[in-house]
């Protein structure tokens, strides 16, 4: 996969787990992207970034790990960029 077709995943996850279809993360980075994502759509999605976090706060209640900061995520790759990820997530989530 190139880097388009990652990020395409990332954001079909989100809006998926942002709309109710996906109900959980599979793994700690799923979990991680799922809390900066609901954090950068929050003003404008309330409903789904609340959707997002619950997802997130689950996978780490359960698994008993920590979030990382969010710095730590974009610096890892696992999103785009905040502005970015708000605007393509925002975007997507209007056409679901």
């Amino acid at each position: 996969m190139n880097a388009r077709d990652l990020e395409n995943a990332v954001l079909a996850r989100c809006a998926d787990v942002a709309t109710g279809a996906g109900l959980s993360a599979r793994d700690a980075r799923e979990a991680n992207v799922f809390r900066l994502a609901g954090m950068v759509i929050g003003s404008v999605r309330p409903a789904e970034a609340a959707r997002l976090r619950q997802a997130s706060d689950q996978f780490f209640a359960q698994s008993g790990s920590a979030p990382l900061p969010p710095t730590e995520v974009v610096a890892q790759g696992w999103v785009p960029g905040l502005p970015r990820l708000r605007d393509m997530l925002c975007a997507r989530l209007a056409h679901h």
